[in-house]
């Protein structure tokens, strides 16, 4: 059975994305940080499989959990496309643990996949803001910046080519004839 982490272990605090959970104390791999709870809702009673908010756990096709309930401090774990957390669901006990899937040093931000239903309904709409899909934008804007610098120094190079074979030309015809004509100095 994994460790399970002391009450002390995580605050909530200011993250990138709004409120998230952040580690006070080093949380070893493996240990079980705290559990996603609310009231358990039934899909097959209609006002249940109606409620809409961004705190549903769906536990399986029938079950899923509210943690919408201000006392589940989990809610506030944030979504990353490289955790350092995963659930851990269990849905015949109808519950749900958040368990590090590596050490997690102090001041770290606690986060897991939220999974492709939810990235695909809630986030990818607006693009998704966590640590690793940022440093991936970060990474393009700067590779995007950097082959820009290269084509504008490419043509640059190239006005100045084509300037001095239009320089070189013209001294090259300075004086002499052209056409049976005598062309005149171009300066």
């Amino acid at each position: 059975m994994p460790a399970i982490a002391s009450k002390k272990s995580y605050r909530v605090g200011r993250s990138k994305t709004g409120l998230g959970l952040f580690a006070t104390l080093p949380i070893k791999k493996g240990t079980r940080i705290i559990r996603y709870f609310g009231p358990i809702l039934d899909s097959r009673i209609p006002e249940q499989d109606d409620i809409e908010n961004k705190y549903l756990f769906e536990l399986n096709g029938r079950w899923t959990i509210d943690g919408s309930v201000r006392k589940n401090v989990a809610r506030y774990i944030n979504h990353s496309c490289r955790p350092n957390a995963e659930s851990d669901v269990r849905p015949r006990e109808r519950k749900v643990f958040i368990r590090a899937i590596r050490n997690i040093e102090p001041g770290d931000e606690i986060n897991y996949d939220y999974g492709t239903d939810y990235f695909k309904a809630y986030l990818k709409p607006i693009g998704c803001k966590c640590a690793s899909c940022e440093a991936k934008r970060k990474k393009l804007r700067a590779e995007a910046r950097a082959e820009r610098a290269r084509v504008k120094a490419r043509a640059e190079r190239k006005a100045d080519k084509a300037g001095a074979k239009g320089a070189a030309k013209k001294k090259k015809l300075n004086g002499k004839h052209f056409n049976g004509k005598l062309v005149s100095a171009v300066r």
